[in-house]
């Protein structure tokens, strides 16, 4: 026997009727749920976003300190003299790239006896701490707080360079 389609239409908006009244307490919920999820979700995503950043410029600044810091080691005419300019070319590139110079460490090593003899290869290495953004100073999360970057460069005196 065949059904008519009047009872099957009657017998659907019937059961659609008692799903928009289930669903009608929950108007605008869509939106809230959407606005939830969603600052749950770009809250974490943004502060990734500056802290990777904020690292990346932080290695980049200690890998320009290391490099600058080298090239003035190898163009100096005496120790003392040298020493002072790494020192000020490493504080002058960590100051640009926001990066506490007096936190930072830095290595010089040559490979011979004389860093100014001629085909010397002096190497420079600059280590730092980069604090992450947003992180409270009272807490004392230091190591918690910052990651470490470090950073070498190599350069040679040039053969041209008078000994001293």
């Amino acid at each position: 026997m065949r059904r008519s389609r009047r009872s099957t239409d009657a017998g659907w908006a019937a059961s659609a009727r008692r799903v928009q009244g289930r669903l009608a307490g929950e108007r605008g919920s869509a939106s809230l749920e959407f606005l939830t999820v969603g600052m749950l979700l770009l809250v974490p995503l943004v502060y990734l976003v500056l802290a990777v950043a904020a690292v990346q410029a932080g290695a980049l600044g200690v890998e320009g300190a290391a490099r600058q810091a080298a090239r003035v080691a190898v163009t100096g005419a005496d120790q003392g003299a040298t020493d002072a300019a790494v020192e000020r070319a490493v504080r002058v590139t960590l100051a640009d790239y926001g990066i506490d110079a007096d936190a930072a460490s830095v290595v010089v090593r040559c490979d011979r006896a004389d860093c100014g003899e001629p085909g010397a290869r002096v190497s420079v290495t600059v280590a730092a701490r980069v604090e992450l953004p947003l992180v409270p100073d009272v807490l004392s999360l230091t190591a918690v707080g910052s990651v470490p970057v470090e950073a070498s460069a190599t350069q040679t005196v040039s053969r041209f360079a008078r000994t001293s």
